[in-house]
């Protein structure tokens, strides 16, 4: 529903053509995008177009391109052309008759007195963007529910394998306990270097690792299997010699007091340890959200009603993913629950970092419901 201060607005919602982009365009007054509209192949984000009838119902007198990540709780604006703030009022209110968390706003053309007037703020920008995905200098976000979400920084992971350091390095930087200005591609490397099974980072190697690096910060590890993990795709022989490592892993666990907990870890438990101010380092496949299933980690650092909200230190340029399709992203419950249930054996990994001791409830962290 409208907030009071908000008019519905009357819209129309198609599918978007890209061959059609360029007419329409023209026919609106803008020609700064078309190029942008039609350099990717948008489909796997079900690109739509949000438009506002003209006066009298002929024609539009505004539109917004807009997309979103399958299984997720947003919709995100790549551009607005023809009378802006109508187009991007109307995308708002689409996006509440779909009961979403949140609409973003890519910057490529956006004023920033446009995005203030409809109530968006400015995202941070990233201190890096994912490998191969130049995204927006700016973007803007506009929650639809109470309340607000504290901002991590945002990191793009430089590679493709250091996703499991980048996280937990993003996790200590919303922490406080991670200056924002150490998180740079030397620290990611470094992190990485302790904590992976070669090339991925498997979740007690990558527990061990945080808590060599801050031994001050509480560290837990939830994995429901005893088998090793993320092997199955080597041949046999490489998977022998990974295994041992991860058994070395858990035992270097053990040592420096690191617990394993054998339990499947709940979304409720991960909803919880985010309400109480820490980071669920949570391993999930990519197959719902950018359509292959290749193992990957993510940050939870945030909860809204319904939906958890995540930084992803990755992003897919082939479909127009950016870093502010990744930034501060919602996931509904169910979908992350889907996302991070793995094959072969349907297990769970994840990493909880705590507070550290003695921080108190007004420090980083991220917002309650």
């Amino acid at each position: 529903m409208p907030s009071q201060q908000e008019t519905p607005v009357k819209s129309i919602v198609v599918p978007f053509v890209p061959d059609d982009a360029p007419s329409l365009l023209r026919r609106l007054g803008d020609r700064q995008v078309p190029e942008r509209w039609q350099a990717v192949d948008r489909s796997a984000h079900a690109p739509h177009l949000v438009a506002v009838p003209g006066d009298g119902g002929e024609g539009w007198s505004a539109a917004a391109l807009v997309t979103a990540r399958p299984n997720t709780a947003y919709l995100k604006i790549v551009d607005a052309v023809g009378d802006v703030r109508a187009a991007v009022a109307a995308v708002v209110a689409h996006a509440r008759l779909r009961d979403l968390a949140q609409v973003k706003w890519e910057g490529w053309t956006a004023d920033p007195e446009d995005a203030a007037a409809a109530g968006f703020t400015p995202l941070s920008p990233p201190l890096t963007q994912p490998e191969g995905a130049a995204g927006p200098a700016a973007g803007y976000v506009r929650w639809l529910s109470d309340g607000v979400v504290a901002e991590p920084p945002y990191y793009g992971q430089t590679t493709h394998f250091t996703c499991g350091a980048v996280t937990a390095l993003v996790a200590q930087a919303h922490a406080g306990t991670l200056p924002r200005e150490a998180l740079d591609r030397q620290a990611e490397l470094t992190l990485w270097r302790d904590a992976t099974n070669f090339l991925a980072c498997e979740p007690v190697g990558l527990g061990v690792a945080l808590r060599r690096a801050w031994p001050s910060s509480p560290v837990a590890v939830h994995l429901d299997t005893e088998r090793p993990v993320l092997l199955d795709h080597h041949p046999e022989k490489e998977q022998e010699w990974r295994a041992v490592l991860q058994r070395a892993s858990r035992t270097e666990a053990g040592r420096i007091g690191v617990p394993v907990d054998p339990g499947h870890l709940s979304m409720t438990a991960v909803r919880d340890a985010v309400s109480r101010r820490e980071h669920v380092l949570l391993l999930l496949s990519l197959a719902d959200m950018q359509g292959f299933d290749v193992p990957h980690w993510v940050l939870c650092h945030g909860v809204v009603p319904g939906a958890v909200v995540i930084e992803d230190p990755w992003a897919n340029a082939a479909t127009g993913d950016t870093w502010v399709d990744a930034h501060l992203l919602p996931v509904p419950d169910a979908s992350l629950d889907t996302m991070s249930t793995l094959a072969p054996d349907r297990f769970r990994g994840a990493v909880i970092i705590g507070r550290p001791p003695g921080r108190s409830e007004s420090g980083a962290g991220p917002a309650d419901e």
